[in-house]
This record gives structure tokens, C-alpha cells and sequence, in this order.
């Protein structure tokens, strides 16, 4: 009984996890922990983002891997007396199968729900019997919310989209629904109480966790709130659709960021990695890079891997079916049953997605275009128990009756039927007895994320090596298959005849062709398919995505984290230890302590948001420069990619700035000073070679424009389409790179554009004249501050690192390098947004003005603006 509601919208909008929490304590497992603090303690505030992991990796345990899924790899049902249960391992469970590619050493632990209703009152006991003897913790959902979660959100909403119905009908008794609030709170609610069962048992240093399927997509925020080192792993077993189809999601981004507070994300092959990829792009502005064969996602300093490894099948399970004798039975049966015939076959659920009438559809058309095959094709269509329920299953599979009924009508005879509908569970020995008797097997799914009924037949096809009995004998080592383009194993498949299952027609034709073609042709494509899936297992998959995971976890207990957000806004923080927040006290006092002092900020992105569309200087700018400018000891420049008309006019209130436009190519001290080009370059004729490149791609990529300064082009493409606007970006830094190879310029790309500038044109060049200059006149700084935002600060940030070396600055310089962000940067410090940056200068100008200036700088002030006046002149 549900004690408070679990589907306050309130809680939910601000992030409030906790509020959907059932009404009392959950039950608690023994667990000792390695780190300090108590298990209840953890249950206190569940917006708290605490990391209890220390920063060295404990030695006390071993790794061990939590495996959580929505279903345990157990099979539970009453005693036949009506008192306890009995248990046993769920055989054809992947969970199960997966330990193969595990390490020996390495201790398992199952996370995740049965598959019957358990009662309150037996549930300790029943989770005590799965740990002991099953490490296998259950996850006891109340029957509404279960209903809600699985039945409700999971097969009404993520199974349809993600398979790409789109929710154009409210009805309620259909797969595909518009979305529901309250489905999505169960589904939410769910989530946290797997994370719940997890945290009771988990041992931050030391365990894997590795999750699996859209079940559970929500789980990994849950968990990341509690230990930001935990190192988490999440393999999707669905399509993933593309953002086109993913964008009509209501909470598409809760999903996303969910997602990406996992280590490594996996897929089955490329196009759903690159779906996710694109949806990370176009919706949260993440860029992905792929680095040695491996991506990954930037995402808050940490890097979320990408991993793309089709699952495969066990062949163990398969091999000790093979050798059953119940399966040689089984197949002698079926050979005096289809004698004479050449069978095709079919295994799939009952389900909108795997495309049985198209299939039948197909082979209707075979028979009536190759008359020669009737009375001698048959068709086998097994149909496993369809797993959702509503009108939809309810009308495909009325339709797959009648045509079935129809083509027996129509083709068939006394002792011949073409079709053979089998709509009743299948045990696997008789499965695999149908695949070793098939000549061919068709997969005609509409969607699918994997299908390994394919792999399968593959392995029942080569059989097991040495057999001696007749049945292996008769049976070549041959195979053919005809195979849907939309499902994910079709990509491993080479040798399979790919179709469209739309196309019903070109089915028919493949199947034809499936079983005309020679024996030898059978034989290559079975040889070639034999030794992908041989050494594809579910073994190598899992062993491969656990070496990623271990690879992409493995800087964790050296770097910094924290967690920031609510709700599913919730994030990590990972930067390297020496790089920190700037502390205003910290530089306040290096400021006071100092001398001679220099001062360079970037503009956008640093005192403006690149968001903001007034991009002028506020007043409080103006006064907080104005008031940095006054003070004697200091030197202060805007260092800005924008041109110096823009730049001039915006500061023409500030006297004393100086001004360094177009990334340093034009310079002044003053404002009384003239403009002073710091390049050598005179000759812009490559810009007359660049300008119509730039046009061209302008012309033809929507949202994209060129700006043209005095001294360099730049093409933006922030507002055309991510996708589109980023491979034209490559393609015209590669194009301007050959086009401009002779000439004095330097071609590159920057966050959303491409730009041609002059060499000898940088922000960390501007940095080290100034500083030269200042030395030369005898101020030499002994206090510096760098502020900046993107690519082009990082030659000013690199440029400081080694003045020290370069005797441009006094001895015991207090060099402050700093980026807006949280992001991988050469500064050593950061600060979080343009208004910490306009806070933190505030603070230095306050400074300024509340101390006296004694006369103790040697020359006059004036010096270096005079200078810079007759170098003008």
C-alpha cells in the first residue's frame, strides 16, 4: 500500500526524487562496505549529491560487476503445495549467458525484478533465498506500479518509439500512445527503486555496474547522485531511432542526460550510435570525437565512450542441445514430415514489428510467380507469445491467420500444406530441430534491435563437429538466409540476401533465389557467416564491452568530481586535480600584493553571453573597467576576435583601455592612440581566393553567413542544421587549406566556424608583446590574469605558461589563467559564466578603489602610452 503519491508533479518538475519514494524504509540486505559512513545514512537526503568514494582505489575487495536488468536471470514459481517457492536459472537469459566473457575471479551480482507477483510478507524470505543461493537481489515493484512502468510507459511508449511508431492515436489499448504524465512518474518511480536494491548492496570503489535495456534508462542519474566515481556501464538491447523520430519525445532530454551519467553507453551496430550521437548533437549541443577507433562525448570533463558490439549467441547452449538425443529424435520426426520438401523457416514474436504477414505476403507471391515450387516449399512459422498486449497484436495477428488460411486454400492439397503456422511456445530443442531440417531461414522484422534467430540457425546448421549420427550426415554444412535490412544483425551478415520486407515482391524473389541457388554458393556463405558468429559470442561481446568499461573508468579516482543539478539535470563534474575554481579572495590578495599589474579578458563569451543578442557592453562593464583602468599599476586589455570598429566604439567611455581587435592583428593602448597593425603581412590578395570559397558554401548551407574583417574572413554556421553545418565546415577547412596552400595564412576551425586569418596572428602573441613592452618601459608584471572562453584563448593561456622562462615577468609572478567553463582547458583555473567573471573584476576594481596608490613604480605612468603613441606615428 502506497503511503504517499508517487505522482506529484511538483516533486517531479523540481527534481524532488526523494518524494517519489514509497512511504516507508525499504527492506535493507547485509553488505559490508568498504568506505566510511553507514548504509542508512545514505538514505537521508536523496538530493544530496555526495561522492563517498575516497580518491585512491580501495585494495581491501575485488572488482565484482553488478549486472541489473528489469527481469533476473531466474525462473520462480509457486510449490505445488501452495507454500514457498522454488527457483532455477533462467537458461536462455543473456544476463546468465554473459558471465562466460567475465574473468573467473570476477563476483557476479543480479539486480532486477521477477517475473511473478511475490507478497509482501514473504518477500524477505525470498530475496534472503536468491542472494544466498543465486546472487541475485530482487527488486519488489508493487503490482500498480510494475503495471504502470512495464505495461504502461515501457511497452506504451519507449518499445513503439523506439521502433519507430510515432503516438498519432490516444487510445489506450494501443501500443504507441500519446504520453502520459502519470506512465512516465511510474516509470521514473521504478527506476528509483532498482537504485534503491542497488545502493543496498553496492560497494562504490569496487564494483562494475552494468545496465541493460530502455527499462532502466532513468537508473544511472540515481545512482550517479549517490557516488559520482561509480563506474557505470549501460548497454541498449532496442533501436535507437533517429532524432527526428526521438525529438517527439516529451522528456527526450531527461532521457539523454539520464543516459550520459553512465561511462560507456553501448549499442549493436552504428546506425543506432550514431542516431544517439546525432540526438546528443542537435538537442544538448554535444560534439562527439573519435579517437584510435574509439568515441566519446565530452560531456562536463568527463568522457562518455560509445561502444558498438552486435551481442552474439552462446554456443555452449546451442552445442549441448545439439547433442542431445531428445534434438536427434526431434529431427528424424521432422525429416519424414517435410520428406520430399524444401523447408523455409520463420521464428519470431508476436508482435507489429517482426513483419510475419509480409513475410507470408512474400511467399505467396514465390509460389504464385514459380509454380515449379508448389508442393514442394513449405514454409514453418513459429510464433513465440507476443510479450505487450492491445488491439494492435490483437489485429496482426488475426490477419496472419487468415492469410495463412488463404495461401493452404489456394495452394494446397491433400497432404501438402504450403504454410505451417505454429502459434504456441516452442522449447528449444524443437527450435533447434526446425533450423537443422530448414534450407533457408527469412527474417522479414519491419525493426528489430538484434535478432540472433539467424545466428542461431547458423550454428544448427554447422552442427557439432565429429558427429556421428545420420542426421549430421545428411545435413552439409550449408545455409542460406534471407534477412530484413532493418534489423541489427543484418550487418554482420555479408552472405545473407538483404531485403526490404515492405517490398514484398523482392521477398519473394530472394526466397526463390534463396533456395535455387547451388549447394556450393550455399556452403561459401554458410563457411563465411560460421566464422563471424563462431567467434562473435555473447562471450566476446561481453568480455569487449567490460575491457571499454574498465578503459573508460579508468582515470576516475585521479581526477576531481562533483555533482551539480537537480533533478534530471543532475551531472558530474570531472577536472583534473590541478585544475580549480578561481577563488575571488585568493586573487584579490595576489592583486593587492602586486606592483605592476596586466589584465587581458576576452569579450564574447567572457563579459557577454555568447547567448545574449545585445552584445554592447553593459554599464557595469563600462564603470568596472574604468575603474581598473584608474589604477596606476595596471595595464588592461580586451583581447577579441571582433573587429576594431565594433570594439572602439562599444569602449570609446573607456580612456585608459587598451584594445586589441581582430585576435591582435590591430592594437592600441588608448583611446587617444592610433590603431597599430602588430602583423607583418601586407598583402590581403588571398582574400580575393578565399571570398567566393566562402560564398559557395554560404549559397549552400542554410542558417550559414560569412563575415569579412579587415584582416580575416570567418564563415559561421551556428544556425544551420548541427549535422549538415559541421560537414560542410570540413569540407571547406579541407577545400581553403588547398586552395590557400601558398599562401601567408592560417586556416582553422573554431566552435561553429571556419576562419582564414594571417600568420603570426594570435591572442598569445598580443599577450607576450604587451608584457615585453611593459618589461622594456620597467614596470615588469609580477601579477598577470588571462580570461577567456574558446580555442583562441588557448594560445593566450599557453602563451603565459612559459613567460616565467622567458624572464617577460618578474620572478615571483602570480600568473592567473582562467577559462569560462567547466571544461578541459590549458588554464588552470575557472570560473563558471560571464557574471562570475563580471563578480570576480568587480571585486579587483572595488580593490582598487578602496587602497591608496603610493609613487613607487619607476619612470612615469604615462611611459608606455607615449611609447606606443610615436611607435604610431
Amino acid at each position: 500500500m502506497m503511503s504517499r503519491s508517487y505522482t506529484n508533479l511538483l516533486d517531479l518538475a523540481s527534481g524532488n526524487f526523494s518524494a517519489l519514494s514509497l512511504g516507508g524504509r525499504s527492506r535493507r540486505m547485509s553488505r559490508t562496505m568498504t568506505v566510511p559512513g553507514s548504509l542508512s545514512g545514505l538514505d537521508e537526503d536523496d538530493d544530496r549529491a555526495i561522492s563517498v568514494s575516497s580518491d585512491v582505489p580501495s585494495s581491501i575487495a575485488q572488482d565484482r560487476v553488478i549486472i541489473v536488468a528489469n527481469q533476473l536471470p531466474v525462473r520462480a514459481r509457486r510449490r505445488p503445495d501452495g507454500h514457498g517457492w522454488s527457483f532455477a536459472w533462467d537458461d536462455d537469459s543473456l544476463l546468465l549467458q554473459l558471465k562466460g566473457g567475465l574473468p573467473d575471479d570476477m563476483e557476479v551480482l543480479y539486480v532486477g525484478s521477477l517475473r511473478v507477483h511475490v507478497d509482501p510478507r514473504e518477500q524477505d524470505e525470498v530475496a534472503q533465498a536468491l542472494l544466498e543461493r543465486f546472487r541475485c537481489v530482487p527488486a519488489f515493484l508493487p503490482a500498480d506500479v510494475n503495471e504502470r512502468f512495464y505495461h504502461g510507459y515501457c511497452k506504451q511508449a519507449l518499445w513503439p518509439l523506439f521502433h519507430y511508431m510515432l503516438p498519432f492515436s490516444s487510445s489506450e489499448h494501443r501500443a504507441g500512445g500519446r504520453f502520459d504524465r502519470a506512465l512516465w512518474e511510474s516509470y521514473v518511480l521504478a527506476n528509483k527503486l532498482f537504485s534503491q536494491r542497488i545502493i543496498e548492496v553496492i560497494n562504490p570503489e569496487d564494483d562494475y555496474i552494468w545496465i541493460h535495456d530502455y527499462h532502466l534508462m532513468a537508473l544511472p542519474t540515481f545512482l550517479r547522485r549517490r557516488f559520482n566515481r561509480l563506474r557505470m556501464g549501460f548497454f541498449l538491447h532496442s533501436p535507437f531511432p533517429s532524432s527526428e523520430i526521438y525529438r517527439t519525445l516529451p522528456v527526450r532530454e531527461q532521457i539523454l542526460k539520464a543516459l550520459l551519467n553512465c561511462d560507456l553507453i553501448g549499442f549493436h551496430t552504428f546506425d543506432y550510435a550514431r542516431h544517439f550521437l546525432s540526438c546528443c548533437s542537435r538537442m544538448l549541443g554535444l560534439e562527439y570525437q573519435s579517437k584510435r577507433g574509439y568515441i566519446g562525448l565530452d560531456y562536463f570533463g568527463r568522457t562518455v565512450g560509445i561502444k558498438i558490439m552486435p551481442v552474439g549467441v552462446h554456443m555452449g547452449q546451442l552445442q549441448s542441445v545439439l547433442r542431445l538425443p531428445d534434438k536427434e529424435q526431434r529431427v528424424e520426426e521432422l525429416r519424414r514430415q517435410f520428406e520430399g520438401k524444401t523447408v523455409l523457416l520463420g521464428v519470431d514474436d508476436m508482435d507489429v514489428f517482426k513483419g510475419i504477414n509480409l513475410k507470408l505476403l512474400a511467399f505467396e507471391h514465390m509460389l504464385k510467380l514459380h509454380p515449379e515450387w508448389q508442393g514442394r516449399a513449405v514454409l514453418v512459422q513459429i510464433a513465440n507469445p507476443a510479450r505487450g498486449r492491445g488491439k494492435d497484436v490483437e489485429n496482426i495477428q488475426e490477419e496472419i491467420v487468415q492469410s495463412c488460411e488463404r495461401i493452404n486454400k489456394a495452394f494446397g492439397n491433400k497432404g501438402y500444406s504450403p504454410v505451417v503456422f505454429i502459434d504456441r511456445p516452442v522449447p528449444l530443442v524443437e527450435r533447434i530441430a526446425f533450423y537443422t531440417i530448414a534450407e533457408c531461414v527469412v527474417v522479414t522484422a519491419v525493426r528489430d534491435g538484434m535478432n540472433l534467430t539467424p545466428y542461431e540457425y547458423i550454428v544448427c546448421r554447422q552442427g557439432i563437429s565429429g558427429a556421428d549420427s545420420s542426421s549430421m550426415a545428411e545435413c552439409p554444412r550449408k545455409s542460406m538466409l534471407v534477412v530484413s535490412e532493418f534489423i541489427g544483425c543484418s550487418p554482420s551478415l555479408s552472405g545473407a540476401i538483404r531485403v526490404n520486407p515492405w517490398n514484398f515482391e523482392t521477398t519473394g524473389e530472394a526466397m526463390n533465389e534463396a533456395i535455387a541457388v547451388s549447394d556450393s554458393e550455399k556452403q561459401l556463405r554458410h563457411d563465411k557467416h560460421y566464422k563471424y558468429v563462431s567467434t562473435h559470442d555473447v562471450s566476446f561481446w561481453s568480455k569487449s564491452f567490460l575491457h571499454d568499461l574498465e578503459r573508460t573508468c579508468k582515470d576516475h579516482f585521479r581526477r576531481r568530481c562533483w555533482g551539480i543539478g537537480l533533478g534530471f539535470g543532475f551531472r558530474v563534474v570531472a577536472l583534473d586535480p590541478n585544475f580549480r575554481k578561481l577563488s575571488v579572495d585568493g586573487i584579490v590578495s595576489a592583486y593587492d600584493k602586486a606592483r605592476s599589474r596586466a589584465i587581458f579578458v576576452d569579450y564574447d563569451g567572457t563579459l557577454v553571453p555568447q547567448t545574449s543578442i545585445n552584445k554592447q557592453p553593459s554599464a557595469e562593464i563600462i564603470r568596472i573597467i574604468n575603474a581598473l583602468c584608474a589604477d596606476k599599476k595596471n595595464v588592461i586589455f580586451v583581447v577579441s576576435g571582433r573587429g576594431r570598429d565594433s570594439l572602439g566604439k562599444w569602449f570609446s567611455r573607456c580612456k585608459k583601455l587598451g584594445i586589441a581587435a581582430e585576435h591582435g592583428f590591430f592594437m592600441r593602448w588608448t583611446r587617444d592612440n592610433e590603431w597599430e597593425a602588430c602583423s607583418q603581412s601586407t598583402d590581403f590578395g588571398w582574400m580575393q581566393m578565399a571570398e567566393p570559397v566562402m560564398k559557395l558554401y554560404t549559397e549552400a548551407t542554410d542558417g550559414s553567413y560569412m563575415e569579412t574583417k579587415e584582416s580575416a574572413l570567418v564563415w559561421h554556421h551556428q544556425y544551420a542544421d548541427p549535422g549538415f553545418g559541421s560537414a560542410q565546415a570540413k569540407e571547406m577547412l579541407d577545400h581553403l587549406e588547398s586552395v590557400l596552400a601558398n599562401e601567408p595564412v592560417l586556416v582553422k576551425s573554431g566552435q561553429f566556424i571556419v576562419e582564414v586569418k594571417p600568420q603570426g596572428v594570435s591572442k598569445g602573441l598580443v599577450a607576450e608583446k604587451i608584457l615585453s613592452s611593459m618589461m622594456e618601459d620597467g614596470r615588469q608584471a609580477d601579477f598577470v590574469l588571462c580570461i577567456g572562453d574558446d580555442r583562441s584563448d588557448e594560445d593566450m593561456f599557453e602563451g603565459i605558461a612559459g613567460i616565467m622562462t622567458r624572464n617577460l615577468v618578474a620572478p615571483h609572478t602570480s600568473l592567473f589563467a582562467c577559462t569560462v567553463g567547466q571544461k578541459p582547458s590549458k588554464a588552470k583555473y575557472y570560473l563558471d559564466d560571464t557574471t562570475d567573471v563580471v563578480s570576480m573584476l568587480g571585486a579587483l576594481a572595488e580593490s582598487s578603489e578602496t587602497t591608496s596608490f603610493p609613487e613607487e613604480i619607476p619612470g612615469p605612468p604615462p611611459t608606455l602610452a607615449e611609447n606606443r603613441t610615436e611607435t604610431s606615428q
